[in-house]
């Protein structure tokens, strides 16, 4: 059996796991801070569940953030700081309506799916290339599936049918 790593890798692969990884890293920056406006800003009789289950998932997302980081740093990555931050989530910002808590849990949805499709990724390109960090993705890609399935259910007190769209689909 040949051992098989990112150490044995070519090059080329383990700067694309790199590139992947880093922009998993700042998906997650992004939702930490999407996740502390929206626990925050919130309100309403309807909007207190979800903003207590931001507030719980803030420390999940930061916690794969880091996890991320330390994958990146053992390929021999360098963990960018802020000024290399671009955000892109548009799903997830703080309506102007503080009440409006349908569109946070789209925007959750939205989120967890981008994060899923990332993971994704991250898996098939690793794939007898790099195993641990392919299983950190799939660690990781587990989560984030808990955490859409937890936002369809809020979603179905709004909107059964979409709800049900997007868990079979």
């Amino acid at each position: 059996m040949t051992k098989t790593g990112p150490l044995q890798a070519d090059q080329a692969k383990v700067k694309e796991i790199i590139r992947e990884l880093t922009r998993s890293y700042w998906m997650e920056i992004e939702t930490v801070q999407n996740y502390i406006a929206n626990s925050v800003n919130l309100e309403g009789i309807r909007a207190k569940e979800i903003r207590e289950s931001l507030a719980e998932d803030i420390d999940s997302e930061l916690g794969h953030a880091r996890r991320l980081a330390d994958r990146i740093h053992v390929l021999g990555g360098i963990v960018p700081g802020s000024l290399e931050f671009k955000a892109e989530q548009r799903a997830i910002q703080p309506p102007k309506d503080t009440t409006d808590v349908l569109s946070i849990i789209r925007g959750v949805i939205e989120a967890e799916d981008g994060a899923i499709e990332q993971y994704s990724k991250i898996i098939e390109i690793c794939d007898h290339v790099d195993w641990a960090t392919q299983d950190l993705s799939i660690e990781l890609m587990a989560d984030e599936q808990g955490h859409r399935r937890e936002f369809i259910s809020y979603l179905a007190e709004f909107d059964r049918e979409e709800a049900r769209k997007m868990a079979t689909g």
